[in-house]
């Protein structure tokens, strides 16, 4: 097993956001383990994605069709596309586990997404679950907490 760094989870989390920010959405996708889930609760500290309502829990399936969509020149909602752009605090390591190859991150960070004269601006907790999986750090799972989850919000279209 490759020895894992605290300073190489960092990396790998600021790298993340850039594929995101920098739109190579495949290559993000590809950050992922198969069975991982995207999450983003509907409810303050919710706890559950499967027996309450969320704003957002997609598996690797939807996740595709949304990098797909997002890939897609036929995607006429996206003429012309949506960008966005994070700023993250350095993220805190909360579970460092290199016996077993886990370990949870938390971050705090503010999201903003553009398209034409359109602007909105998230403030966001994101806890990612990381594997090392033969010697390369994945998404297990991602959860992403927004400061003002129980506002009326329209699509947002990329991946805070």
């Amino acid at each position: 097993m490759t020895a894992i760094t605290r300073e190489a989870i960092v990396d790998f989390l600021h790298d993340e956001v850039r594929m995101l920010d920098e739109g190579r959405y495949s290559e993000w996708l590809d950050l992922w383990l198969e069975d991982g889930h995207y999450w983003m609760p509907l409810d303050y500290k919710q706890t559950d994605p499967l027996l309450c309502t969320s704003l957002l829990y997609e598996d690797m399936f939807m996740l595709r069709l949304r990098v797909e969509r997002l890939n897609g020149e036929r995607t006429f909602s996206q003429k012309p596309k949506s960008r966005c752009h994070h700023v993250i605090q350095r993220p805190f390591v909360d579970e460092f586990d290199a016996d077993a190859g886990r370990f949870v991150t938390n971050t705090n960070m503010h999201y903003v997404e553009t398209r034409l004269d359109e602007q909105f601006l998230l403030a966001l907790t994101a806890t990612h679950e990381l594997r090392l999986v033969e010697g390369r750090l994945r998404i297990a799972n991602k959860k992403v907490e927004l400061l003002n989850s129980d506002a009326a919000f329209g699509n947002i279209q990329l991946l805070p």
